[in-house]
């Protein structure tokens, strides 16, 4: 009942909640973006959903456009500046998911949606994580962020789907505002880009 019917009323209750109170914030945000970072305010990225389908997902933007003599955009870590590093470590990039969340393309707690150039290289197991719609937060991100490694991530992600119960999301919630108040587990590029690191893997096992 909870996973079927009540899960999905609570997100749309309490995204539009968040979006009606803070959209003082939203538009402080919007702000200081555009000063500080350029436009647009919005990064949009196709990131796969419930059942692989594939939908935009909607953050405020925490890096600049900065580019060498060639015009190629410059590295990552040259790019984010402080003010992005603050909206990223205080997860505040991420309110626009709640749009995300309201249209039904996210849920509040589920898998966080990667990039849809990994879809290829999950293992059977892995892709249940896909069998639910992807949350602004998740059992991973409570319990490691991105400082664990890939197969830890998923594990987690594939323990979260076969438990999923009011109960599991309530804990999900605790652990994430512990996570997010005390800013730690946020590493720039801690991981490499799946692909290349099951590719790795597969060439490895030749």
């Amino acid at each position: 009942m909870y996973r079927k019917y009540i899960k999905r009323v609570l997100d749309i209750i309490l995204s539009l909640f968040v979006i009606v109170v803070f959209i003082w914030l939203y538009a402080i945000l919007a702000i200081l973006v555009r000063c500080k970072l350029g436009s647009p305010i919005i990064f949009k990225q196709a990131r796969p959903g419930k059942d692989e389908k594939v939908f935009n997902m909607y953050k405020f933007r925490t890096m600049t456009d900065e580019r060498d003599a060639n015009g190629q955009l410059l590295p990552d870590e040259v790019r984010l500046t402080k003010f992005g590093n603050f909206l990223r470590r205080s997860s505040l990039d991420e309110l626009p998911e709640m749009f995300n969340i309201l249209k039904g393309d996210m849920s509040l707690i589920g898998p966080r949606p990667l990039l849809v150039k990994y879809l290829p290289y999950y293992t059977d197991r892995e892709r249940l994580r896909h069998s639910i719609r992807p949350g602004l937060t998740g059992y991973a991100q409570a319990h490691g962020r991105n400082t664990i490694t890939w197969e830890q991530k998923f594990e987690y992600d594939v323990w979260y789907v076969e438990h999923l119960s009011f109960m599991t999301d309530i804990k999900v919630i605790i652990d994430t505002v512990k996570t997010v108040f005390s800013h730690s587990d946020v590493v720039l590029n801690a991981l490499e880009d799946f692909d290349e690191y099951r590719k790795h893997q597969q060439n490895t096992n030749l």
